[in-house]
């Protein structure tokens, strides 16, 4: 077909919605035709004649998202340029992700033991979040932070007289009006959930936390645990009355704390908030990682080996049925997700704890190929140019390095890692300054292992002029190791 003639169909489709987005954000109207819901409960678990046992899934129009994506972008500009959310929110951002955040959390609990403190840490749990924001104070809100006239007035047009309907199967229920909430399933809706708790984090001085959109975790650090498990309790009115006045609701029964110590001793004094006790846990799951109280990763680490198992049952059960390649690609899928998934957080655990993942690793590379158990496994990851954990970890670090060396690291993270300056023409360039440390535990965070890799890295890898230049040099290193064994 004429290619001439293809972008002239295209300039009769796109012209039009250009000219319909370019007058919807200068008139500060949002088309109602878009504001509509489908929503579709799906079964989760427990007893189906329950409501609380499904999951709603909400669909909206396509080209609505289009139209939000367009209004994004230019928010995200003016978000950034004006410096607009805080630094320990990593939900929903640019260069942000659930790794960067695990990883400030744990390295300033590691911090804390380091320099033999406690550190409490508080993961809150609320209801409904996204479904219960309230119009009138997101809009306060976005005023204050410099966001009027037609811009505010078109996310006024966005969230008004919304409308949604259920579907099960062939039956639909009747339109009903939604009055509170961002939408679920839209682009737009998380953006406006961060910007409306942005301000948590002004709230108390005593505490820090980590925001992941809704997941939010507060903690404090002490050389005293009795005086500080009584400034908790003070201090977490402040926030639970933040919650209150903002009509979000906290769900104490599932809000839980953790202590991090290497002190034997006993604590017994309860942390109490509104008369209901916040259950102490000994580990607990932050954004998809298990994290214990004496950061181990075990309990990470055997629910990882499950996964990893019955991924492995499933690969044996089709080998017999697909080609090398429909078997490679369903290790790419079902195995390295969980082997890389904030491996940088936890990937130098002991290696005693570690070595069951590294085999059931190898058994999953000897399915796929379909040898048998005591082929060598330096052979397969030769042949598939595929990485071992231990070097998955060690490349996954790297790139955290090369991101520091770009200073392209959210702000919190990128902190943690100094260029050494010298008046001498020292032998190493680019060479990251080796933080001090006094544990073990500390010794195993990303801040001292990737300064340690990063240092030992060749130049010409150090200087890759773009971050896949840089994970393919990276790669090929590796996979030299295996074949000189």
């Amino acid at each position: 077909m004429d290619m001439t003639f293809v972008k002239e169909i295209m300039s009769y489709v796109i012209k039009p919605f250009t000219y319909i987005c370019n007058l919807s954000f200068s008139s500060g109207i949002f088309p109602d035709t878009m504001k509509i819901a489908k929503v579709i409960p799906i079964y989760k678990n427990g007893e189906k004649c329950l409501f609380s046992n499904y999951r709603p899934i909400s669909l909206l129009p396509q080209f609505s998202k289009i139209l939000e994506k367009l209004f994004v972008i230019r928010l995200d500009t003016f978000i950034d340029k004006n410096n607009i959310l805080s630094s320990s929110q990593y939900g929903f951002r640019a260069n942000n992700s659930t790794s960067m955040a695990l990883m400030e959390l744990i390295e300033q609990i590691t911090n804390a033991i380091d320099q033999k403190q406690y550190c409490a840490s508080i993961y809150v749990d609320l209801k409904k979040a996204f479904d219960t924001i309230d119009h009138s104070i997101l809009f306060k809100k976005l005023i204050k932070y410099g966001i009027r006239g037609p811009a505010l007035q078109w996310i006024s047009s966005y969230l008004e007289k919304r409308k949604q309907f259920v579907q099960v199967h062939d039956t639909r229920s009747e339109f009903c009006e939604i009055t509170c909430g961002v939408p679920q399933g839209s682009v737009l809706g998380p953006k406006l959930f961060i910007l409306y708790i942005n301000d948590l984090v002004n709230v108390s001085g005593f505490f820090k936390c980590v925001l992941f959109a809704d997941d939010t975790t507060f903690f404090c650090l002490g050389q005293d645990i009795e005086w500080m498990l009584e400034k908790m309790q003070t201090e977490f009115m402040q926030i639970q009355n933040w919650f209150k006045l903002n009509k979000l609701s906290l769900n104490l029964d599932k809000t839980n704390y953790m202590l991090f110590t290497r002190r034997q001793r006993t604590v017994n004094i309860p942390f109490k908030v509104d008369g209901v006790e916040i259950c102490r846990v000994s580990e607990v799951k932050f954004l998809g990682v298990i994290i214990d109280e004496g950061l181990t990763w075990k309990s990470h680490l055997n629910y990882l080996r499950t996964k990893m198992a019955k991924s492995i049952a499933l690969l044996y059960k089709v080998r017999d049925f697909l080609n090398d390649h429909a078997m490679y690609m369903l290790y790419n899928v079902l195995i390295v997700p969980h082997l890389v998934y904030c491996v940088e957080v936890w990937g130098k655990a002991c290696n005693t704890s570690t070595k069951s993942v590294f085999v059931l690793q190898k058994r999953a590379i000897r399915v796929i190929t379909r040898k048998h158990g005591k082929y060598p496994s330096n052979i397969l990851f030769c042949k598939l140019r595929l990485l071992k954990f231990y070097d998955l970890v060690d490349y996954n670090i790297l790139l955290v390095m090369y991101k520091a060396h770009l200073n392209s690291l959210p702000s919190n993270i990128q902190k943690l890692f100094a260029k050494r300056e010298s008046c001498y023409n020292l032998k190493g360039t680019q060479i990251f300054q080796k933080p001090k440390f006094r544990t073990s535990l500390k010794e195993r965070c990303t801040s001292i292992q990737g300064v340690k890799l990063w240092n030992d890295l060749q130049n010409d890898v150090k200087n890759a002029k773009s971050l896949y230049m840089f994970k393919r040099l990276s790669k090929i290193g590796f996979l030299k190791k295996y074949e000189t064994v």
